[in-house]
């Protein structure tokens, strides 16, 4: 069992370098899918086997043994490993715990703080102007959706750069892209690893609304100006943002304004074994987390005189 239950540990050191892989070889959209999906595994089985060592710790404690009703002695592959697993996994949940709360209660506050100056300006549809000298766009979630873009930034633009700006900041809204940025941010937290693998989802976001934009507007050399340009002006700062709401000048802006003028790939066949690499990650980490929790109940049950070895 212990053997089991480190492997889903492991495997998500591998991910951030098939990540990056998969962005360069799929097409964005296919690479956000794909790498957030493979993230969200991983962390899931990373909690399922620090909580199985947790618990296997814990009912070796005469205790806890008592209060799960054993009446033999749990049974465990290498006993003198379990205490210092116990040990470990408790520490790891709780600082994902801790780490995860305090994020999450700084970008509730700062969603707020967005929701609340979007309603103060004036809206044109799904469009809200916030006055701000600082130059800024993102797409803010809630009901209903919102385009928020400040003074600053549309000083910043040309109307066709806006244009180009806008179908980016709708192709978030209309992609449900919050949510993927929100799977990032919580997977992140759960495994070291992981937060490298947020990066690459965040610009995977921003690459399939840029290749999104680029089609609304039907200029690719346009789209790239007004991202370069918006990046530009959005040195000097804008609103405060939540991690989950995604903005035009996020992510590594030359990297995009790149993709924008190179031509399409046709096909790219390594993207594939790049796309099954992951899969197997995942496929491998959650087999191997599933049997190990698997035979973590059956020792249970064991001890318990509920079954036979």
């Amino acid at each position: 069992m212990t053997a089991l239950l480190i492997l889903p540990l492991l495997v998500p050191f591998a991910l951030p370098a098939l990540a990056r892989r998969a962005l360069d070889r799929l097409t964005p959209a296919v690479a956000l899918w794909t790498v957030t999906g493979s993230a969200v595994a991983l962390a899931g089985c990373t909690l399922a086997a620090l909580g199985a060592f947790v618990l296997t710790g814990l009912l070796q404690l005469p205790f806890f043994a008592a209060l799960g009703e054993l009446i033999r002695p749990l049974h465990t592959a290498s006993d003198r490993f379990v205490l210092p697993l116990a040990v470990v996994s408790v520490g790891g949940l709780a600082v994902c715990a801790w780490t995860f709360t305090r994020s999450a209660l700084r970008q509730i506050r700062a969603f707020r703080a967005a929701r609340t100056a979007a309603g103060r300006g004036p809206a044109a549809g799904d469009l809200c102007v916030v006055d701000s000298p600082g130059a800024d766009a993102y797409a803010l979630p809630g009901r209903p959706h919102r385009i928020v873009v400040t003074t600053g930034m549309l000083r910043s633009l040309d109307g066709a750069e806006r244009e180009a700006l806008f179908a980016h900041e709708r192709a978030h809204n209309a992609g449900g892209h919050h949510y993927f940025l929100a799977a990032a941010e919580l997977a992140a937290h759960c495994h070291p690893a992981l937060r490298r693998v947020r990066d690459v989802i965040r610009l995977a976001v921003e690459r399939v609304a840029d290749e999104a934009a680029a089609s609304a507007v039907g200029d690719r050399r346009l789209t790239a100006r007004a991202i370069a340009r918006a990046a530009l002006a959005g040195r000097g700062g804008g609103v405060e943002r939540p991690a989950f709401v995604p903005g035009a000048v996020s992510g590594p802006v030359p990297r995009r304004v790149e993709a924008l003028l190179a031509v399409p790939a046709a096909g790219r066949r390594a993207g594939a074994w790049v796309a099954v690499l992951l899969a197997a990650c995942a496929a491998v980490s959650c087999v191997a987390s599933a049997t190990g929790v698997i035979d973590f109940h059956h020792r249970v049950e064991v001890a318990q005189g509920e079954a036979e070895r």
